[in-house]
């Protein structure tokens, strides 16, 4: 399949696009600036684009994003810090935030002929992010077809969606992802915080699939007393 791969420069969706790139035909990638609190993970999406020689473009809907207020994302509100299950991490949610962006990259796909828009959300996310979760997936497929109808045929692929994020890590070992040239900290800072939910989950993914973590992490061991409360099993 000709593949877009909706990419943040994060560790899930940098993977996702070298296993795209391994196993079908991946033509581009596409991120979103949505007035995210930093934007240093497009630079790690546009270094994934780089090598691996396909085209990157960066959508600017910081107008639409600078609505979407009340998130930790995207307002001058403390990144709340430990495990991704925990209540306070509701506080990272920016409402709709991937049925905007998908319904874009589904236009794109529809204008370059692509087959398939790729998209890296998982089990992990469910917890806290409705908008990642098979129910989501399934329906913006249907409310896709419908909406393409008579012109285009695009298929949402999303391999990870009820799977773990240690899952995520062991397929990216396997094709080769340099994780080290991942972002995933919502603090973005000079390294990664080691304390919010993505590191935690991040650091925790790494041990779960016996992969050495190459990331650099201010606490590298806040993870352990995070994560000793809930369980890596994800919400179905």
């Amino acid at each position: 399949m000709k593949t877009i791969v909706v990419c943040s420069g994060g560790l899930d969706s940098v993977s996702l696009a070298h296993k795209v790139a391994a196993e079908q035909q991946l033509i581009g990638l596409v991120s979103f600036d949505y007035g995210q609190r930093h934007r240093k993970e497009l630079d790690f999406a546009a270094a994934c684009a780089k090598r691996l020689g396909v085209p990157h473009e960066i959508i600017d809907i910081t107008t639409i994003g600078k609505h979407l207020t009340g998130s930790a994302l995207t307002d001058d509100i403390d990144v709340p810090d430990g495990h991704y299950a925990e209540d306070t991490m509701k506080a990272t949610v920016v409402p709709n935030r991937n049925a905007i962006m998908l319904a874009i990259a589904f236009g794109l796909a529809a204008a370059q002929k692509a087959d398939a828009v790729a998209v890296a959300v998982h089990g992990g996310d469910h917890f806290i992010y409705p908008d990642c979760r098979p129910g989501f997936i399934d329906a913006f497929q249907q409310m896709q077809n419908q909406a393409l109808d008579g012109y285009a045929s695009v298929s949402l692929y999303a391999p990870f969606v009820m799977t773990s994020k240690a899952d995520i890590v062991t397929d990216g070992a396997r094709h080769k992802t340099p994780f080290a040239e991942t972002w995933s900290c919502y603090k973005g800072g000079e390294r990664h915080c080691g304390r919010c939910g993505t590191c935690v989950e991040r650091r925790e993914a790494f041990h779960l699939a016996g992969v050495e973590d190459p990331t650099d992490y201010e606490d590298p061991d806040f993870w352990v007393t995070a994560t000793s409360g809930f369980s890596a099993q994800e919400v179905k």
